[in-house]
């Protein structure tokens, strides 16, 4: 052996030694009738399939050679890592809280609805929002865009029912536009209603106001529908909000949510084909998605609320959902997670989450008053604020940050976890179903891209 030779002989490492360990977030399902195995990584958000031979040389990972051709090929797949993972989530969570990409709002121009949801997790009342709480708002706004120098903007039209108000869409939206133009960002919307209360002229104007998504919910066919999303004060609902996406013409796209309950969960796949020839038969760009419906405290205050999914429907449920959305693992949940991302009631009180802006009690602040360059010193409930970017990672709860499934839930929706109760993933237990939706789904995207090796 030549002194060369033996010099690369002392040189050599393990991919062990050189610090490669198999990925703390990968998930195994075995392909139905075939060898291969179908590994996600939640960190990485890639799903791919692996021979036999692959899966026993990452079973072996650490006492290969360092220069072993498959190291790079894993590592590009994200299934194994020299680095430590969930503090790597960690500083994405807490860098999240500060970051500035774009000043997201939630606005409320009424908190007022039409209808009378048995689940609900709003307390409703009437009143629009004023003209001084309007000024307020782009006042805010104005401050945003000087403290986090981001001049994009993007706001979700909520409520209440928001097309109660749709002079104060039209009005705050041509205001938010000018104030994105001036200084040189982009604006975005999208808006969530009933459905109830669409015409074209309505749709026209929010094609003016550069809505680009609107969601519309459907809780199954018929009276299956009208047992849970009824006028308030009594009366159906569904032949007209289906009469309007079958005859009006919609610029944007529309997603159409069914709330899935113990109730309509047999009509999932029936809902899903009536949706997919509505499209067709009017032409617009129609979705359906099924979200379970979850406990609500409001609700269960009203005695009213409908029966929640068993643990196996609410899987099966969740699967669905989560595999259409896989992505790259992050240390944050929802924009709660950030400072830039406020919701704004029709009195102008600020809240983390939409699912409080009907609760002035738990604002951290208002918009004539709230500076973000002191975010904390100009809040009227600083501690109401805190709290809430607080949940992002590091999670605070052990038996979290020890999941597996931390990338993709990061601890599940903060204000249920603080006002409720931690909420899991309903499939946890049962990783080998997400596996192999994401699976199911790398097929697809094979037929389309004609390429053996397509990933997610």
């Amino acid at each position: 052996m030549s002194a060369k030779d033996l010099e690369l002989k002392q040189e050599s490492r393990t991919a062990g030694e050189a610090g490669w360990h198999a990925s703390r977030y990968n998930l195994f399902a075995k392909v139905p009738d075939s060898k291969m195995t179908a590994i996600a990584n939640l960190f990485k958000g890639n799903c791919a399939e692996y021979t036999p031979i692959e899966c026993y040389l990452l079973s072996v990972l650490e006492e290969l050679d360092e220069n072993h051709p498959i190291i790079e090929r894993f590592a590009k797949r994200g299934i194994i890592a020299k680095f430590d993972e969930r503090a790597a989530l960690e500083v994405m969570g807490r860098g999240t809280c500060a970051s500035s990409r774009g000043i997201g709002l939630t606005i409320c121009p009424t908190m007022g609805c039409n209808f009378d949801c048995p689940y609900c997790f709003e307390d409703h009342f009437a009143g629009k929002m004023s003209p001084e709480v309007q000024d307020d708002v782009i006042a805010l706004v104005k401050r945003m865009i000087e403290a986090s120098h981001s001049s994009d903007i993007h706001v979700t039209w909520f409520g209440g029912e928001p097309l109660l108000a749709p002079e104060i869409i039209e009005s705050l939206s041509g205001r938010l536009v000018e104030l994105a133009e001036e200084s040189g960002g982009e604006y975005s919307a999208g808006i969530i209603t009933n459905g109830y209360l669409l015409t074209q002229e309505i749709v026209d104007m929010l094609e003016r106001c550069k809505v680009k998504s609107c969601q519309v919910t459907i809780d199954g066919l018929g009276a299956t529908h009208d047992a849970t999303r009824y006028l308030a004060g009594g009366g159906p609902t569904f032949d007209r909000i289906t009469s309007n996406l079958r005859n009006l013409k919609f610029p944007f796209r529309v997603s159409v949510r069914h709330n899935v309950h113990d109730g309509n969960h047999a009509e999932v796949d029936d809902l899903r084909s009536f949706i997919e020839k509505l499209a067709k038969e009017s032409g617009n760009e129609l979705h359906y998605y099924p979200a379970p419906v979850t406990g609500s405290n409001t609700a269960d205050e009203r005695g009213k609320q409908v029966g929640l999914l068993c643990e196996s429907d609410a899987s099966e449920i969740g699967v669905i959902q989560e595999a259409g959305r896989f992505a790259t693992g992050r240390g944050h949940y929802c924009g709660a997670h950030n400072l830039w991302v406020v919701g704004i009631d029709a009195s102008g009180n600020l809240q983390k989450c939409w699912e409080a802006v009907d609760k002035p009690e738990i604002s951290f602040g208002t918009a004539r008053d709230w500076d973000p360059t002191d975010p904390f010193g100009s809040a009227s409930n600083a501690d109401n604020l805190t709290m809430y970017l607080n949940t992002a990672c590091p999670v605070p709860d052990e038996e979290c940050r020890e999941c597996i499934w931390l990338p993709t839930c990061v601890g599940g929706c903060p204000h249920k976890r603080l006002f409720g109760s931690r909420q899991c993933i309903a499939f946890r237990d049962d990783p080998e179903s997400y596996v192999l939706a994401l699976h199911a789904r790398i097929g697809e995207d094979k037929d389309k891209a004609g390429d053996a090796e397509t990933e997610e």
